[in-house]
C-alpha cells in the first residue's frame, strides 16, 4: 500500500513499559476483542421513525434472532441467569412466557395486560417505568450457557446434555483473568438493547420477574455509548480511552463475511443441528486503568493502539477506513505500526482470517476501593465458532498486544444463541424439540 504524503504520524523513538506503573502488570491480559475487527451485517431495517430512533421498532420474530446484525443501539443492559428448578417443563414454560413478554415490549407494549389495568388486589403484571415511553428501538436476545445442560456436578437436568455443541463450554483462564466468579458464566442470557437506558432496563426487570421462581439473577451489566459499528449508517464511536472503536467491525451489509465468521451453519456440529443459523456470543467485562492511561504521552496511546487519536487512521496513513499497512518503516528500523501494536495483534491477516462481530458498550460502575473509575469496556463478540475465532485471538494478545497493560478482565462468558423465533415458537423451542 502506498501511504499518501504527509499522513505518517511521527513515533516515539523508545517504547517505555507501563508495568511498573500498573502494580507489577495486574491488567497482563488480551482483548481478543475489546477492539478486534471484524466484518457483519445486520439483516433487521427499522421502520420509519421519523428520524427520531426512539420511535424505531425492531420485529422480534424472523430468521435470527434481532440484536446481533441489528444497527447498534446506544443502551445496554445485559443480565444472566441460573436456572433454581431441576423441571424441564417449568423451563420450557418460562420461554414462552419470556417469548411473548418479549415480542409485546419490543413493540414498544407492556410485558402483560399493563402496570394499571389490572386487579387492584393483585401485582401488575408489567412494572410500569416504561409507562408513555416508545420501543426505543429495543432488541431482546437470549442465550443458553454450558451449564444449561450440564451443571457444574455434571448433572443433565433437562435432558439437553447430548445436545450441547462441543464448542459451548466455559472459557480458558487466559492470563491475567482476574475474574469474578459472581460475574461470570449463568445458565441463560438476556441483552437488551436499546436508545433509550429506561427501556432496556424495563426489559431486562420484566423478565426476571416473570421468571422468579423458575430463574434468579446472576450478574448483571449496564452499558451505554456503543463500541461498535454494525452498520454503514452509523458513525464510528469512541471508547473510554478516547479512541474510535469498530472501525474495522463487521458490518450490516456484509451478508458473506456473516455467514463466514458470525452464523453457525448446518453440519459444524451434529450435536447441534437446533444452533444452526444462529451464533455464539462471547461477553468479557473489561476493566479499563483509565487514569494510568490518561497520563500517557499521545504518542505512546497511539503507538500502543495503531491509530491516531484523531482521525482513527492508521498510522500507516490515509484515513480511518485505510488499510493498515505494516510493512511499512518507521523509526530505529522498526514498523511505522509496532508489531506489538493493538491493531495489528488483532487483525484478521495475522489471526488466520478470522473475524469477529462485535457489540460492547461502554460502562462505568462508580469508584474503586483505590478512588479510580470502575469503567471499561463490556466486551459482547458473535462468532461462529469461539475455539477458532475467539480463543486463539484472546491468547495472542495476552501474550503480546501493548494495549493489555491497561486491561484487567473482571468477568467472562459464553453462551449459544439460537436462530431466530417462527410464528406461534418460543425461544429456544428446537433445542426441547
Amino acid at each position: 500500500m502506498t501511504e499518501p504524503p504527509g499522513t505518517t504520524t511521527p513515533q516515539p523513538s523508545s517504547r517505555v513499559s507501563r508495568r511498573g506503573l500498573l502494580g507489577g502488570g495486574v491488567a497482563a491480559a488480551g482483548v481478543a476483542g475489546a477492539y478486534v475487527a471484524g466484518r457483519a451485517t445486520a439483516e433487521a431495517a427499522a421502520p420509519d421513525a421519523g428520524g427520531d430512533p426512539r420511535r424505531s421498532t425492531y420485529p422480534f420474530r424472523g430468521r435470527r434472532q434481532a440484536g446481533i446484525v441489528t444497527p447498534a443501539q446506544d443502551r445496554l443492559h445485559f443480565a444472566a441467569f441460573d436456572v433454581v428448578t431441576d423441571s424441564r417443563d417449568d423451563l420450557v414454560a418460562l420461554l414462552q412466557a419470556w417469548t411473548t413478554a418479549a415480542e409485546q415490549m419490543t413493540r414498544g407494549e407492556p410485558a402483560g395486560s399493563g402496570a394499571v389495568d389490572g386487579d387492584v388486589n393483585l401485582p401488575p403484571d408489567d412494572t410500569g417505568e416504561a409507562l408513555d415511553l416508545p420501543a426505543s428501538g429495543l432488541t431482546i436476545t437470549f442465550g443458553f450457557g454450558p451449564s444449561l445442560f450440564r451443571d457444574a456436578d455434571g448433572k443433565d437436568r433437562f435432558g439437553l446434555a447430548d445436545r450441547q455443541p462441543e464448542v459451548l463450554r466455559e472459557l480458558p483462564h487466559f492470563p491475567g483473568d482476574v475474574l469474578d466468579p459472581e460475574r461470570s458464566g449463568g445458565d441463560l442470557c438476556i441483552q437488551a438493547c436499546a436508545d433509550d437506558p429506561q427501556v432496556a432496563v424495563h426489559a431486562v426487570r420484566n423478565l426476571a420477574r416473570i421468571g422468579f421462581g423458575t430463574v434468579s439473577v446472576r450478574w448483571s451489566q449496564l452499558g451505554f455509548g456503543r463500541t461498535s459499528t454494525t452498520s454503514t449508517s452509523q458513525s464510528t464511536p469512541r471508547n473510554l480511552f478516547g479512541f474510535k472503536d469498530g472501525t474495522a467491525n463487521v458490518k450490516a451489509e456484509e451478508t458473506a463475511a456473516l455467514d463466514e465468521h458470525v452464523w453457525v451453519g448446518s453440519g459444524d456440529d451434529d450435536a447441534a443441528e437446533w444452533l444452526a443459523g444462529g451464533s455464539y456470543l462471547v461477553a468479557r467485562r473489561i476493566n479499563m486503568n483509565i487514569e494510568i492511561w490518561d497520563r500517557q504521552p499521545l504518542g505512546d496511546q497511539e503507538s500502543f493502539i495503531g491509530r491516531t487519536k484523531g482521525t482513527g487512521a492508521p498510522l500507516s496513513g490515509g484515513e480511518e477506513m485505510t488499510e493498515p499497512d505494516f510493512s511499512m518503516p518507521g523509526s530505529n528500523d522498526q514498523p511505522v505500526i509496532p508489531v506489538d501494536s493493538h491493531v495489528r495483534v488483532v487483525h484478521p491477516d495475522m489471526n488466520g482470517g478470522v473475524r469477529m462481530l462485535r457489540r460492547g458498550y461502554n460502562f462505568v460502575d462508580g469508584s474503586n476501593a483505590l478512588g479510580g473509575l470502575d469503567a471499561g469496556l463490556f466486551f459482547i463478540a458473535y462468532v461462529r465458532d469461539p475455539d477458532t475465532h475467539f480463543i486463539p485471538v484472546q491468547l495472542m494478545m495476552s501474550k503480546t498486544d501493548a494495549l493489555a497493560e491497561y486491561l484487567k478482565f473482571t468477568g467472562s462468558a459464553l453462551f449459544a444463541v439460537p436462530p431466530g423465533i417462527g410464528p406461534g415458537e418460543h425461544v429456544g423451542q428446537a433445542l426441547f424439540a
